[in-house]
């Protein structure tokens, strides 16, 4: 019987893409924000589990490198060079997060419905609640 669960559960897991790969946007020293679909890649499956992109201001304007990343990683490098982002000559900003293709750009904000607020609960922990509830 707990073999059953377990397998359920980690076909569920790997179905819901909880367990699937990021996918971002990639470049190298670009002059434009690369954010299109020929620049689109799937990441490392549960190795880079992040975005990351570097804005970094030269003489000749700014240049944009983005890439797939592993957390430690990209957490380490954009706290490394928080003190170098001034937005001014020689600036680089170093930005890590972890949804897919948010190293594009920014999204507007849309605005809140100011009546109703809906409560959105994940699929997969009711599931796990569940399952772990008929087995007490």
């Amino acid at each position: 019987m707990r073999l059953f669960i377990v397998s359920t559960l980690l076909l569920f897991f790997f179905s819901s893409g909880l367990a699937l790969q990021i996918q971002c946007y990639q470049c190298e020293e670009m002059t434009h924000d690369c954010s299109t679909p020929e620049f689109i890649v799937n990441c490392t499956v549960n190795v880079q589990d992040m975005c990351q992109k570097e804005v970094l201001v030269k003489d000749d304007g700014i240049h944009y490198r983005k890439s797939c990343a592993s957390s430690g990683a990209c957490l380490i490098a954009s706290s490394g060079y928080q003190q170098f982002c001034t937005g001014k000559l020689n600036s680089v900003c170093i930005t890590c997060c972890n949804t897919p293709l948010c190293n594009g750009p920014r999204q507007k904000k849309r605005p809140q419905p100011s009546a109703a607020v809906t409560l959105q609960l994940p699929v997969f922990p009711l599931y796990i609640l569940l399952l772990l509830s008929s087995l007490c």
